[in-house]
């Protein structure tokens, strides 16, 4: 069955094999060696150096050129109305489903794209810092919903993002804690004009509503890594497997009391949160805005990215 969005993507993106992409990397080199890729890597995510020389320096060459081409036009605009300003920064939106590895391919570009002479100055920044505090979900019946994009204060990151895009000089954002599973009362992260700042975040790319901006009106380009669901089930299961196995046994972990539950008796949980509330999230929310990405990375069973279709439109 052709739905609407796979005729959008059959009309407006060209599709490459990995190999076709691979062979796009031209003379890019590899600047990450395989400690620095472990520091980066994701839980229970197996991507190697091979990924990395056959995906992201393909993908890092594109998006310099993509960088120099939008400084070029800023330039010849500042030029026409005879002003003499800072470019403004290039922003990169990275969306996706839970445990896709999007986080893992947003740490990957802001450290690939860091060691380009061009743009040097790379931040990343994640939308799970624009969460609303658990207080405030919890008062508003929606602490079941985290991650759906009510759960989030889209104007403060609107706001956030529409900072950082005029120039100014220092923006500030919330911080999340993934260990605490909240924001962290009076922590900021500050980012001082980036060459390149890196969004991610599940639902970066979607629209706004009437008479509003949306935070992807602000990007110069956007990536959807993409899996099937079944898959992503399977990967968010075994990650599960593993938080409660490390990060979850912390004593300040919100969900130690998860760890005492069976081998079996966690699986059955992993999986009614998986089918309750993100794969609900990711089909009716996340998947929809694939079609608005400029490129979307499509992983096989085993995490590798097997296809790349790129927006010539």
């Amino acid at each position: 069955m052709v739905t609407e969005a796979t005729a959008v993507e059959a009309s407006s993106y060209v599709e490459l094999s990995r190999d076709q992409w691979r062979d796009l990397r031209k003379s890019t080199p590899l600047t990450l060696t395989e400690e620095e890729l472990a520091e980066l890597r994701g839980v229970d995510d197996p991507i190697d150096l091979a990924e990395v020389t056959d995906i992201y320096l393909p993908l890092t060459r594109l998006l310099n050129l993509h960088f120099t081409g939008a400084r070029k036009r800023g330039a010849a605009v500042s030029a026409f109305l005879g002003e003499k300003s800072a470019p403004p920064p290039y922003i990169l939106g990275i969306a996706g489903s839970v445990a896709v590895g999007k986080s893992t391919t947003a740490r990957l570009l802001h450290t690939l794209l860091a060691r380009w002479p061009e743009h040097a100055k790379v931040e990343l920044i994640t939308t799970d810092s624009f969460l609303y505090p658990n207080a405030v979900l919890e008062e508003r019946g929606i602490m079941s919903r985290k991650g759906f994009p009510e759960s989030y204060d889209r104007r403060a990151l609107v706001r956030f993002i529409a900072a950082v895009k005029a120039g100014a000089t220092e923006v500030h954002a919330p911080v999340y804690s993934h260990l605490e599973y909240d924001i962290v009362p009076g922590a900021t992260q500050t980012v001082r004009r980036p060459d390149i700042l890196v969004v991610e975040g599940l639902n970066v790319l979607q629209p706004a509503p009437p008479a509003s901006l949306a935070v992807n009106d602000f990007f110069d380009f956007s990536i959807y890594v993409d899996a099937r669901v079944e898959d992503v089930r399977e990967w968010y299961v075994d990650r599960f497997h593993k938080l409660r196995r490390t990060a979850f046994a912390d004593p300040k972990s919100y969900f130690r009391r998860l760890t005492e539950l069976s081998e079996a008796e966690a699986t059955e949980f992993a999986r009614g949160v998986w089918r309750e509330v993100n794969e609900r999230n990711l089909v009716e929310n996340i998947a929809p805005t694939r079609a608005r990405a400029s490129l979307v990375l499509r992983k096989g069973p085993d995490h590798a990215i097997q296809r790349v279709l790129l927006r010539r439109t």
